[in-house]
């Protein structure tokens, strides 16, 4: 074989692989190589409102709050069923008696009818609740440069390799 043929096919080898190595240096100078992206979240809750429609009873307004009539009338026909018992004495006392609990049991029959004199009407009730998401608020980026490792929030995935400039990696630029 050649001897000039040999040296200059070890010249060129030795040209091609200088030629890649600052191919590779110059591609490492400008991207940061990424090992690892973490997306960054934070639970986020939104308030809504939910309203719903419900039947509710209610007793009408009372006119005689103190059963005044109830009691009165109770107390008119105790006193004549009352009077109705017994003769002298004994039916004054019959009638008085009579009243009372006349008027006792007017007061308790008024309360009853008061009491059951309702309507119903639909009313709407509402409450919050609250909806919860995630949202991805950033990533946390580790990656190597110059044979070192570090890490770095980005607000968006780089992917596979990071731009650097003036050899400081720029977080602001995608690959």
């Amino acid at each position: 074989m050649n001897k000039s043929l040999i040296i200059g096919l070890i010249v060129g080898a030795v040209v091609v692989t200088a030629g890649g190595a600052i191919a590779m240096r110059s591609y490492s100078d400008r991207y940061a190589e990424v090992v690892d992206v973490k997306p960054v979240t934070k639970t986020v809750s939104t308030p809504r409102q939910v309203c719903e429609d419900e039947v509710v009873t209610r007793q009408k307004p009372v006119k005689d709050d103190k059963r005044i009539t109830g009691t009165v009338l109770g107390a008119v026909v105790g006193g004549v069923l009352g009077h109705q018992v017994g003769s002298g004495r004994g039916q004054d006392v019959a009638t008085a008696a009579g009243a009372a609990a006349g008027g006792y049991a007017g007061n308790r029959v008024q309360k009853n009818v008061q009491e059951g004199n309702t309507y119903q009407t639909t009313e709407q009730h509402c409450r919050t609740e609250y909806d919860s998401k995630q949202e991805t608020v950033g990533y946390d980026v580790r990656y190597s440069l110059n044979h070192k490792e570090s890490v770095v929030r980005m607000d968006h995935d780089p992917g596979s390799r990071i731009p650097v400039k003036d050899g400081v990696i720029d977080v602001t630029s995608s690959s």
